[in-house]
């Protein structure tokens, strides 16, 4: 379908090289989007850009930390300087942490609030310009059912994602005159390397969540695919500033 066809767009995506990022990142080569990954691990970086390749569309990386501002703010320049635009912002990187909020170091909040919060603010900043330039841009960050549901062991990551969740609201109604649409995406148990550090971390997790989750099963990689398709393309133009949840159904248990 044409509302669905990202022929001509450029996607930059950060942590797009594994996980739900690089599985965001296949949706959208597949409708025909080129594609810049971001990632810190220059041989990950790589793997995903043969992957992405494979399916027909021109695929970069770029290595980057993005819990560095300048690292963060160079994206959008160097995604211009290889591929001339951008059109798709997928702010998706983001570090876990597990720990009780008592032991919660200055050095641990830090970490998870500038990779998982302040990265994509400052990627929004800097790409801002060439979706004016553009006149349309496409946002979307990913949040995490932690945006909206609390938990014992996630006290950062949660300020984290639930402050993306309101920092997409605002974008929204800033942008919406530029054409510029900006939404999030909420992941709940999806089956990523990360995931199966949980299971192992915490004791139960794999029963709790299949007991949970109405779908009866984790998300896959392949389930990322058509909601990022959705967000970036034309199909949503009229759909800015709300949270799509990706979690079969556990959230809707309260």
């Amino acid at each position: 379908m044409k509302c669905f066809d990202l022929g001509g767009k450029v996607a930059l995506v950060t942590g797009g090289n594994g996980g739900i990022g690089l599985g965001m990142s296949r949706g959208l080569a597949r409708a025909g989007a080129r594609i810049m990954i971001a990632g810190r691990n220059a041989q990950k970086n790589a793997a995903a850009v043969a992957d992405l390749s494979a399916i027909g569309v021109d695929c970069d990386s770029v290595v980057a930390d993005l819990s560095r501002e300048s690292d963060a703010r160079s994206l959008a320049p160097r995604t211009l300087e290889r591929f001339g635009r951008l059109d798709i912002l997928v702010n998706n990187a983001g570090v876990p942490m597990r720990k009780l909020p008592q032991d919660h170091t200055t050095e641990d909040w830090r970490l998870v609030i500038d990779t998982n919060l302040s990265s994509a603010f400052w990627t929004c900043q800097s790409a801002y310009s060439e979706f004016r330039r553009l006149g349309a841009g496409k946002v979307i960050n990913v949040g995490s059912h932690a945006s909206i549901l609390g938990a014992p062991f996630t006290t950062a990551y949660a300020a984290s994602k639930g402050g993306l969740l309101q920092m997409t609201k605002s974008l929204a109604c800033a942008w919406g005159r530029d054409n510029i649409q900006v939404n999030a995406i909420l992941p709940g148990y999806i089956d990523t390397d990360m995931a199966k550090s949980a299971r192992q971390e915490v004791p139960g997790t794999e029963e709790r969540v299949l007991s949970r989750t109405p779908a009866g099963r984790w998300g896959t990689l392949d389930d990322c695919e058509g909601i990022a398709v959705f967000l970036a393309s034309p199909a949503s133009d009229f759909v800015t500033g709300t949270a799509l949840l990706l979690d079969g159904g556990y959230a809707a248990l309260g």
